[in-house]
């Protein structure tokens, strides 16, 4: 297990930290590769779909996960 890293970013004008794992900024940054668009943006898509009850860091791990498990 390796410690959460934290990252800087920019959503919708406010910049905000978010501390994963290295293989879920690994997976983030590979899903926004592949949609051609920056992290700042699929994560700012991220936080317009998660519900008040869950924190970003969280539904960042789930989309990841969900992403990778349905390709599976």
């Amino acid at each position: 297990m390796t410690r959460p890293e934290k990252h800087s970013l920019t959503l919708r004008g406010h910049r905000t930290s978010v501390s994963l794992e290295p293989d879920f900024w690994n997976g983030l940054r590979g899903i926004a590769r592949d949609r051609g668009i920056g992290v700042s943006a699929l994560v700012t898509e991220i936080d317009e779909t998660r519900g008040t009850d869950t924190g970003l860091a969280t539904a960042i791990r789930l989309f990841v996960f969900r992403h990778y498990r349905d390709r599976a």
